[in-house]
């Protein structure tokens, strides 16, 4: 905020922090708003896609942080985790909303919660609970899309996908490498009693093997493999190899097994195999999955355009609210900038990049810099301020030495 304190005209760093931090203005608005342009710029054939981004934080005060998985980093870091969701058409994405994850451990610690501003309301709810939340939430509110992508961190979740298919969304999600499959019917059934000693059965079981989708993968011939170009890369087509087929899936409590597709993308070389399900009509092609596949890797680049050009990951705020606005008003941006981008894709041949309006945006908006004078008033400004938060954190560091005696 400072920088924007420095470059943006008719802007005051106070006033940037009240806004963001203190000013209780509605996030729900700003998502209503999404919605609207959302439905206006992507229409009814996008996907809508959940992922999860991580954000490193020292220090223990950032509500929600915790030792958790940072995708970013690649490895287990100090860092806050939101779950977010996105629209994707013709290559664009757009982030639509999104909530901190709060790990459970949080919730033992009624004081720490209060003092990073977290709603007395507020309970543990697991990624995928946060996840159904927001789906239900946005469909709701009057989000148009055709279909729902996770990738394997929910797609491993049966009840989720069981809640999906029964509230009627249609969803592909990838899932791990030794999720099992039955390639006939299991019909889940208690076992007749065979003995009069002992107690009942009273537990379904399956009345077919079932096998896991690598094994099935690996035992399929090169013949039963379609090899499809799913989009343009940078570096040419997108090309990989697919099969599909439409298998039983049981998660071993409820008395029916659901019959969904199975898709397995190999790469060309076969090095690298990844399976998702999905409950798409029966009749849909293979093109069709593998696009919906697809679709998913467009939110990885819009968490690199948000952190990039958007400042998503640039923040120091610590409270709950603060966080949400924050990310609130970053949509607001990648929304413009995805909005642009679909707006322009026709004469830009889809080259036009966040980058690229990024450029146009510093030239042709108004800049407080624009004398040596204002850029020697902007060094002292920000010098005075650093000299201040210096000075409150020696005399902070005083009291506390003082206080320890």
């Amino acid at each position: 905020m400072e920088h924007m304190a420095e470059q943006v005209a008719g802007s005051h760093y106070q006033r940037l922090h009240h806004m963001l931090s203190e000013s209780n203005w509605s996030r729900a608005e700003v998502r209503q708003q999404l919605i609207v342009d959302a439905n206006a710029h992507f229409g009814h054939g996008a996907a809508l896609v959940f992922d999860e981004s991580a954000f490193e934080k020292k220090g223990d005060k950032s509500v929600g942080v915790a030792r958790q998985w940072n995708g970013r980093l690649g490895k287990t870091e100090n860092s806050q985790v939101g779950v977010f969701a996105a629209l994707v058409r013709d290559r664009a994405c757009a982030l639509v909303d999104g909530e901190l994850f709060v790990p459970e451990h949080w919730f033992d610690d009624l004081q720490r919660c209060r003092e990073a501003g977290m709603p007395e309301s507020l309970e543990f709810r697991t990624k995928g609970e946060i996840t159904l939340a927001l789906l239900l939430r946005l469909r709701r509110e009057g989000l148009r899309y055709s279909h729902v992508v996770f990738d394997a961190g929910y797609g491993h979740l049966p009840w989720l996908l069981n809640d999906l298919d029964d509230e009627g969304e249609t969803f592909l999600a990838e899932i791990h490498a030794d999720r099992g499959i039955y390639l006939e019917n299991p019909q889940p059934a208690i076992p007749e009693r065979t003995s009069p000693r002992g107690k009942a059965p009273k537990t379904l079981r399956a009345q077919t093997e079932a096998q896991t989708v690598t094994d099935w993968a690996r035992a399929q011939p090169d013949s039963a493999w379609r090899r499809l170009s799913v989009r343009p890369g940078e570096k040419g087509e997108v090309i990989a190899e697919y099969l599909t087929r439409r298998v039983y899936v049981w998660d071993g409590k409820a008395t029916t097994a659901r019959c969904w597709h199975l898709l397995v993308r190999r790469e060309i070389d076969g090095s690298k195999l990844k399976f998702c399900f999905s409950n798409a009509k029966p009749q849909a092609s293979l093109r069709r999955l593998a696009s919906m596949q697809a679709d998913r890797h467009f939110v990885e680049r819009a968490f690199e355009d948000a952190k990039s050009t958007c400042g998503m990951a640039d923040y120091q705020v610590r409270g709950w609210q603060a966080w949400h606005h924050h990310m609130a008003l970053v949509m607001i941006a990648l929304m413009f900038l995805a909005k642009e981008r679909l707006a322009h894709r026709e004469i830009t041949a889809s080259m036009l990049s966040c980058h690229d309006l990024i450029d146009i945006l510093r030239h042709k908006l108004p800049s407080k810099v624009k004398t040596d004078d204002d850029l020697v008033g902007m060094i002292e400004d920000r010098h005075r301020r650093r000299f201040k938060a210096m000075q409150s954190a020696y005399r902070k560091q005083a009291e506390s030495l003082g206080a320890s005696k």
